[in-house]
């Protein structure tokens, strides 16, 4: 990110700076997630407060999660904007960042799709999730459909008019939005300097700074909407649905990991020169401050120095972690996928090829605008549930139960993140070396 963005995103509690609280986030919400839990295990289904139960406390996670899906959709659409306006990229660089940036995102989506459906690691929460449906609910899902039905399905998400894919919560149409008004802007902005098109941008810098404040104002209740929908899963469902919870983080963890220590790795080698002595050696400092603070955004100027270690030339380091990151989120984007897969074999739905590609295709584009967004796999996570065809019941359970192990998961995102970077600023430099032989 731009030294702008950075200044714009808030710290990992999801508060503005200067708000920071002394209890983490993941704390509180850990807090939340004991009272909910123990509150569900002792008053179970029963009404205790007149005719009001735990039933009635889920509705809080309900409002909460409605709210989220509702900023989501404005916040992606002035993050894309924003970060269109701001970026400096001239056209043959960015053509090769984005393409470096699509084939690592490529990668990242085999691997999940590859681990998701040989091992079927949602089948174990098969039947857990049930007593959650409404008898509306149950059985509906995705239509399975082929390749070439998914192409049309993926079509349909163009948007019809300027404002649909707002009012229906779509997305990939305002991903597409957002990125057809960002590069007209930007042109304009480039060619025609006028003192109407900078207050336009001022106007989207002034929107999207708001949208980021309101947000931090939500994910303060986010701890009371834990406790909420846990009263009410574990007073349903009983405390059974936490004992399978490891098996979801063990198959995210498995993506992630596989992603970082083997593909980045090996063609930071192959392609890039950079053996992994070299690569995770001498970026260790990057990724172990980015574990540790949750955020690849906080760690661009450690990315920078140890790419600086590495000997790759400052303008590819500058265009991979500063620029970059606004493309390059293959540790979010793999998880919204490989959660939404997760969820859906948990359901029992039965998921054909051009499903998955379309909850790909969501997480995907969800992640282009995530960068700078605070708390982001809470933000992006019940768009793509809700592009999977889950049920609003099951979004507004899963993603309090997932929560409870979100810090874990965040962490090693963030530091996927770092290590992507690093390796886009690699291979942009390889490239650039080539095209410059006689360079230093």
């Amino acid at each position: 990110m731009t030294e702008s963005a950075s200044q714009n995103a808030t710290d990992q509690d999801g508060l503005a700076p200067g708000r920071r609280r002394s209890i983490p986030l993941y704390t509180r919400v850990l807090i939340g997630a004991l009272c909910g839990t123990a509150l569900g295990l002792l008053l179970g289904k029963a009404p205790y407060l007149g005719p009001f139960g735990n039933e009635h406390l889920g509705l809080i996670g309900l409002a909460v999660i409605t709210l989220l899906k509702a900023l989501a959709i404005p916040l992606i659409f002035f993050a894309i904007l924003d970060a269109f306006l701001r970026m400096s990229l001239p056209l043959r660089q960015g053509t090769r960042l984005l393409a470096i940036c699509l084939i690592n995102v490529s990668v990242a989506m085999t691997i999940g799709l590859v681990i998701m459906n040989l091992w079927n690691p949602g089948a174990a929460w098969h039947g857990h999730l049930d007593q959650l449906l409404t008898t509306d609910s149950r059985g509906a899902g995705p239509t399975r459909t082929g390749p070439g039905e998914a192409i049309e399905h993926l079509a349909s998400y163009i948007p019809s008019t300027m404002f649909r894919p707002f009012t229906t919560n779509n997305v990939i149409g305002v991903v597409l939005l957002a990125v057809v008004s960002g590069a007209v802007l930007r042109h304009l902005r480039v060619n025609r300097p006028l003192h109407a098109l900078e207050r336009t941008v001022e106007i989207v810098e002034r929107v999207y700074h708001w949208l980021i404040r309101i947000l931090g104002w939500i994910i303060e209740v986010v701890p009371f909407a834990v406790f909420g929908v846990l009263a009410n899963v574990v007073g349903k469902a009983g405390a059974g649905v936490f004992s399978l919870l490891w098996i979801f983080l063990v198959a995210i963890l498995a993506g992630l990991l596989v992603h970082a220590l083997v593909y980045y790795p090996a063609v930071a080698w192959l392609v890039g020169r950079k053996p992994p002595g070299i690569y995770i050696g001498k970026g260790a400092d990057a990724i172990t401050t980015a574990l540790s603070c949750n955020s690849s955004l906080a760690t661009v100027p450690i990315t920078l120095r140890c790419l600086e270690r590495m000997q790759v030339s400052p303008e590819s380091a500058r265009l991979a972690a500063c620029v970059g990151t606004n493309l390059n989120n293959d540790g979010i984007t793999l998880y919204e996928a490989m959660a939404a897969l997760f969820l859906a074999q948990a359901l029992g739905f039965e998921l054909a090829l051009g499903n998955q590609l379309l909850i790909i295709a969501a997480s995907i584009v969800a992640g282009i605008g995530a960068a700078g967004i605070p708390e982001a796999g809470l933000v992006v996570l019940p768009l793509v549930l809700s592009a999977a065809g889950l049920p609003d019941q099951i979004i507004t359970a899963a993603i309090p139960l997932i929560m409870t192990v979100d810090w874990i998961l965040a962490r090693v995102r963030s530091g996927v993140n770092v290590m992507s970077d690093m390796l886009v600023a690699i291979l942009l430099d390889a490239a650039e070396r080539k095209r410059l032989p006689s360079g230093p």
